[in-house]
């Protein structure tokens, strides 16, 4: 079986990771993890494990995990999930943190919306403005 994993997905855990590190506070990264996979995925990789419990395999790997290193983590992960038949992909870009190209593109894309926004806007105005007129 394979499991793809998106940049969206990646870069939450990865936030989510760094958080851990910086709280030593894993309980938050546990539920991310569990949370970038599908229901679908989840009962796989249940079907597979003896104990059926991803929530547990998740737990295993975090007190694995040296809690300093999130390429470790995703090492972890993949190591674990590849025990179990599972080949765990993500995207590569997605991996590393957002560069300042991710970051121009974000913010264009946030710009397009808020002067689609705008553009909504002035319709309903001059709608209104047409209902006004005698």
């Amino acid at each position: 079986m394979e499991i793809h994993l998106d940049k969206r997905a990646m870069r939450h855990i990865r936030l989510s990771a760094a958080d851990a590190i910086e709280e030593g506070d894993t309980e938050a990264l546990r539920e991310d993890i569990l949370e970038a996979f599908t229901e679908e995925q989840v009962e796989e990789i249940e079907r597979r494990l003896d104990s059926g419990d991803f929530f547990e395999l998740l737990t295993d790997i975090l007190d694995e995990w040296s809690g300093d290193d999130v390429d470790e983590l995703f090492e972890l992960l993949e190591t674990q999930l590849g025990d179990l038949g599972v080949d765990l992909k993500y995207d590569v870009r997605g991996a590393a943190t957002e560069t300042e190209e991710d970051e121009t593109e974000a913010a264009e894309d946030d710009d397009d919306f808020d002067q689609d926004e705008d553009d909504d806007d002035d319709e309903v105005e001059e709608e209104e403005e047409e209902e006004d007129a005698p």
